[in-house]
């Protein structure tokens, strides 16, 4: 097959992917706000893909990490190929179809990262990984960093209830912090795309230089930012309902305030992690940061069953990634045909998934909580000042 030819294959699966990450993680930005009832759910998705399509020019680091980092260079070049990477991309594309068809959570970043691994493995085996930059700018930040938000969140969300009181004696009061999640939902949504976009920018970057078209240890090129910032927008604009519900509803009934906190830990973590060049899951970090605010809230109960099936998705994601991605490596191996082959299964894989996800659709008409639904955590009236007696 031309070397131009599947590297074109490649540049449009790697955006395709994209595409998934952004209806895959909406949930990160938006389904603390949608459960209540601080955005509507169409509104809230439209305003998280604008914020991504700009976050995605504000940084290149991740990127540079991903491109430059990763996969090691050897003597001929980078110990990859394009059609490796296209075994890579159907292993991390595969698993977050999966996961989305689930309800589950889970890291797009780390199906990423689980099949450019395990493509590269098989290919040219563990002299490929840079075992240095995985552990520093991979493992450990996926340790850390939901822990991490999961602290501030707590500590947040035990501030936001110590220094505020409910005027209203409803059970959704503290109106005021459904303004405030419309700003920090945004800030979530502009660090998305900072952080997320530059995985698949580094995924072509890397490609390039695999096949020769630009220089090692340079940077994505301008018209790869901007391709990549428009696919992770279309897809966030999509909404990945199904996780939204589960993150918005499925760990704790979440509140104003409580939403407030975990929507700002999150924030701040992804941005911090970005500046670095820590190719962390967006996804990991808020739902570490929901969970943290479910525990910060005094009377709100964590559903540790399903924070279990989305910390056992975590665990699963890097291997199973890999392994998809390492299978379809060894049919890519086999040339032309090989390539032909997995772009047909992969088709096959995605569209029966999507027919299998309408028997029970989960979209903006159904995705909304009983507290969002209700009302009252979107209409609250203060209590009327009492009238002054007139003395006779």
């Amino acid at each position: 097959m031309d070397l131009t030819l599947i590297v074109v294959l490649v540049i449009a699966l790697a955006l395709f992917f994209d595409f998934t990450n952004g209806f895959h993680d909406t949930a990160n930005a938006m389904a603390t706000p949608i459960a209540t009832g601080a955005l509507k759910p169409k509104m809230a998705v439209t305003l998280a893909a604008i914020l991504n399509l700009i976050g995605a020019f504000l940084s290149t680091e991740v990127a540079k990490t991903i491109s430059g980092g990763l996969i090691r260079e050897g003597e001929d070049g980078v110990f990859i190929t394009p059609e490796l990477i296209f075994a890579g991309l159907i292993g991390a594309i595969t698993w977050n179809m999966v996961t989305w068809l689930l309800g589950l959570p889970s890291s797009s970043s780390h199906a990423l990262f689980g099949g450019l691994i395990g493509a590269a493995l098989v290919g040219f085996g563990v002299q490929s990984i840079d075992g240095a930059v995985l552990m520093s700018k991979i493992i450990l930040p996926a340790l850390l960093a939901p822990v991490t938000a999961g602290l501030v969140a707590f500590a947040a969300t035990k501030l936001a209830y110590a220094i505020t009181r409910r005027y209203d004696g409803k059970p959704d009061g503290r109106d005021g912090f459904r303004y405030a999640q419309i700003f920090s939902s945004s800030l979530v949504a502009l660090a998305h795309g900072t952080n997320d976009a530059q995985k698949t920018m580094g995924v072509i970057t890397l490609t390039l230089i695999a096949a020769g078209m630009q220089t090692a240890g340079t940077g994505p090129e301008s018209w790869v930012v901007v391709t990549c910032a428009i696919a992770i927008a279309l897809g966030t604009y999509m909404g990945g309902w199904r996780i939204i519900k589960t993150l918005g509803t499925g760990l704790t009934d979440v509140k104003p305030a409580q939403g407030f906190a975990a929507e700002t830990a999150t924030a701040a973590t992804i941005l911090a992690s970005s500046h670095l060049g820590f190719a962390l899951s967006t996804t990991q970090v808020a739902s570490g940061s929901v969970i943290g605010s479910g525990l910060g809230r005094r009377g709100s109960k964590v559903r540790w069953r399903t924070a279990g099936r989305i910390g056992i998705g975590w665990l699963l994601t890097l291997p199973a990634a890999g392994g998809v991605g390492a299978l379809a490596a060894v049919v890519a191996l086999m040339g032309p045909m090989g390539v032909i082959i997995d772009a047909i299964a992969a088709a096959a894989i995605i569209g029966g998934i999507f027919l299998w996800s309408r028997r029970d659709e989960v979209s903006h008409r159904n995705v909304l909580s009983e507290v969002a639904d209700s009302g009252r955590a979107v209409r609250i009236k203060r209590n009327p000042k009492p009238k002054k007696k007139v003395s006779s």
